[in-house]
């Protein structure tokens, strides 16, 4: 496990940083990856999220050993299970799901995967990752038999980001789930930025520059995007313009 700190002093150095996020379920061949490679290196994307909350260990390694030889943007794992990492990434978030009770992913999954983690020769961030009803069942929601934090009571989720960081979580991670309806509101994000000096990631939701824009004002670093680019690539050339003009 490398004790630098590279991809998180990346993370904390600005805010408005954007991700797309490679499910390898449905994006896993190199033709594929290789459209979106070319059209996120265009748009100047600052990061590839790599993970899924179904996705097989064969997938999952075959997708970033493809993203490794085509691109040098920074690879980070965002992990769906304990059979979700790899040496040939440049980070792993270290997730830890704080929004649920189920032990199975507050400690479980990372005591399976513990002693392969601990070998690793890339970058591990742990990292309290919270649920925020987005306004549908999220895939994540299911798998991990967990229920996001209603949208609307902000003191639960940012009280929830506060014992994250306590517990010496670097990075808190709010997602709305592949598909939501609606994105994590960006009151909150300012409500934790004011509280707390964490690196803040938020995803699910995420289809418009109107958003990205708003939870950039709110101060957020990392912005990930993923159903909106697997439904429309040519989002990413609006991502462009968009990043051209800051």
């Amino acid at each position: 496990m490398k004790l630098n700190n590279n991809i998180y002093n990346r993370f904390q150095s600005k805010i408005g940083q954007i991700a797309v996020l490679i499910d390898p379920e449905k994006t896993n061949t190199r033709t594929e990856i290789s459209n979106l490679v070319k059209k996120s290196e265009f748009a100047k994307i600052d990061y590839f999220f790599v993970g899924g909350s179904t996705v097989t260990r064969k997938d999952f390694r075959k997708t970033i050993a493809i993203l490794k030889t085509l691109t040098s943007i920074p690879l980070v794992i965002f992990p769906g299970d304990h059979q979700q990492i790899s040496d040939e990434a440049d980070a792993l978030l270290y997730l830890s799901l704080l929004s649920g009770r189920n032990p199975e992913y507050l400690i479980g999954q990372h005591v399976k995967s513990a002693q392969e983690v601990l070998q690793l020769n890339i970058e591990v961030i742990p990292t309290a990752y919270i649920l925020i009803d987005g306004g549908n069942q999220s895939t994540v929601a299911y798998v991990s038999q967990t229920r996001p934090i209603p949208r609307d009571n902000t003191t639960i989720a940012l009280n929830t980001a506060i014992a994250g960081s306590l517990q010496g979580n670097k990075i808190v991670y709010f997602d709305a789930g592949s598909g939501a309806k609606k994105e994590v509101d960006s009151t909150l994000i300012a409500n934790v930025k004011n509280a707390l000096n964490s690196v803040v990631i938020v995803g699910g939701g995420v289809r418009s520059l109107e958003q990205i824009d708003q939870l950039s004002q709110a101060g957020t670093n990392v912005i990930v995007i993923g159903n909106k680019i697997e439904e429309e690539l040519d989002f990413l050339l609006d991502i462009h313009s968009y990043k051209s003009l800051k």
